[in-house]
């Protein structure tokens, strides 16, 4: 499958490295930048998940995951650890090729946010500090929490749209998050890892708080400067 996909994106304009274990994969990392890394969670030696995380820990860069079909955890799991997307096997090359091209024009939207957005666009909220230009987030005690890229988007839309209720569907949007599927959850699954980093007591959030049947609700005042 490695080869056919490669083939595959190639014939379609993109420059492909291919690795067949964690190893090989640092290897073509450390060679110079990769904007997306495709991901298959059954691998030998480190899995999938494992490497998931270890990319998110260590960089911003894109990552799709290819899950076996029905695999409802790992895909949550996934999402979890820092990944951008996943699809299910088997698929059709030309979803997995929307769902690279998706990956890849939400990273390329980002860059451009950095060179337009004002370098002292800053949110503040809670004791909370969000530079919107670096995209780093500041506790109140000042230490800095790192956050992926999908988190990222997703509190930056929140602070952006303070005290109002958002859908599921409305934060996929302004998150520039990807399609989502009658049964989608990633936004929940999102909305998890940052009451995770946010909260006191992530389960009775007092930040974002769910509005049963509807959505969430970013709850403390933002000032923007």
């Amino acid at each position: 499958m490695c080869d056919l996909v490669q083939e595959y994106l190639v014939s379609e304009g993109y420059r492909v490295s291919t690795a067949h274990d964690g190893a090989e994969m640092r290897r073509v990392m450390a060679q110079g930048p990769v904007d997306l890394v495709i991901l298959d969670l059954m691998l030998p030696g480190e899995d999938g998940l494992t490497l998931a995380r270890s990319l998110r820990e260590e960089s911003n860069v894109g990552i799709i995951i290819l899950t076996g079909r029905g695999e409802i955890v790992d895909r949550i799991i996934g999402l979890e650890m820092g990944a951008d997307d996943y699809l299910p096997k088997p698929f059709h090359l030309r979803e997995l090729l929307a769902r690279v091209k998706s990956v890849l024009r939400r990273a390329s939207s980002r860059n451009t946010e950095r060179q337009t957005t004002p370098a002292r666009s800053k949110a503040r909220f809670a004791g909370w500090n969000l530079d919107l230009s670096s995209r780093e987030l500041y506790s109140p005690s000042g230490k800095e929490v790192r956050l992926t890229t999908g988190e990222f988007d997703l509190l930056a839309a929140f602070v952006h749209n303070a005290n109002q209720v958002l859908t599921r569907d409305r934060l996929l949007d302004l998150a520039r998050n990807r399609e989502a599927g009658p049964f989608d959850r990633t936004i929940d699954v999102q909305v998890g890892r940052l009451r995770r980093k946010l909260e006191d007591d992530p389960q009775r959030p007092m930040m974002i708080k769910t509005v049963r049947g509807t959505g969430y609700i970013f709850t403390p005042p933002v000032e923007v400067s």
